[in-house]
């Protein structure tokens, strides 16, 4: 991948405190009763207002014969793992909502996810909740200078173990900068080898998606919504980070 200059880091810092006023935003209005399309029309308004443009929306990946992606956000409920519509849909009291925002401002990216309780949630939802907060946090603090790349999914992996739960195989971080996916794959579970070196410069996404179950899934017809394949809860968190000599910065908060 392109390594960013302090510009540049500069510019996608801004885009990532963006991202986190998104979820600020959200955090005050996600609550029983609300639908998913409301707070993903609370979300594309603020990132218009601010001039920037949205990545989610009419994204339709590699193949460009795959239904555009209908929402600005990504919005997951309780066992869908990843990239749920963002539809009319109403929350209920005790569910959790996982939400992947991406957006480009001034040139470049920002993407984060955040999962969120709707009112008061069971025990056992609380703790998945937990865990998934700490496998992003092992998994941001393994992402060290001169460290490899597959010690961030080696940290994420061996926590989630402890745990009793299971981190999903196939969907991991990626680079990121002037556009949404650069050519960097983080892995978010244990690989044979040790990865690329990092080194100063290099900007990816972390984002474990941590299942109460089994690590399996299943695509729904719609062509987006991935969910498990046991329908036990899935929880996901994701930060922009970048690589220094000082340690792992975070790109994507206030």
């Amino acid at each position: 991948m392109r390594l960013k200059n302090n510009k540049e880091i500069a510019r996608m810092r801004a885009a990532g405190r963006l991202v986190a006023e998104c979820f600020a935003i959200l955090e005050e209005n996600i609550k029983p009763g609300v639908t998913l399309s409301a707070l993903d029309k609370l979300v594309e308004n603020h990132i218009y207002k601010q001039g920037a443009e949205t990545l989610y929306k009419g994204y339709r990946g590699r193949n460009r014969e795959h239904p555009p992606f209908p929402g600005v956000i990504c919005a997951s409920v309780n066992h869908e793992i990843c990239h749920g519509l963002p539809d009319g849909r109403v929350l209920q009291e005790g569910d959790v909502i996982g939400i992947d925002i991406g957006l480009r401002y001034k040139g470049y990216c920002g993407d984060a996810c955040v999962t969120y309780p709707v009112g008061r949630v069971a025990p056992h939802v609380e703790r998945l909740l937990d865990i998934g907060r700490e496998s992003l946090r092992r998994g941001i603090g393994a992402a060290q200078y001169n460290d490899h790349l597959h010690d961030i999914g080696r940290a994420i992996e061996d926590y989630a173990d402890t745990q009793g739960v299971t981190v999903v195989h196939e969907w991991g971080g990626h680079g990121i900068g002037r556009v949404l996916h650069e050519d960097l794959s983080v892995s978010h579970i244990r690989q044979p080898g040790p990865g690329p070196r990092l080194i100063p410069g290099m900007t990816f996404t972390i984002e474990p998606m941590i299942n109460e179950g089994t690590h399996e899934w299943i695509l729904l017809p719609d062509g987006w919504t991935v969910i498990t394949a046991d329908g036990k809860l899935s929880v996901q968190f994701e930060h922009t980070v970048v690589i220094t000599k000082n340690g792992p910065e975070i790109l994507s908060r206030l």
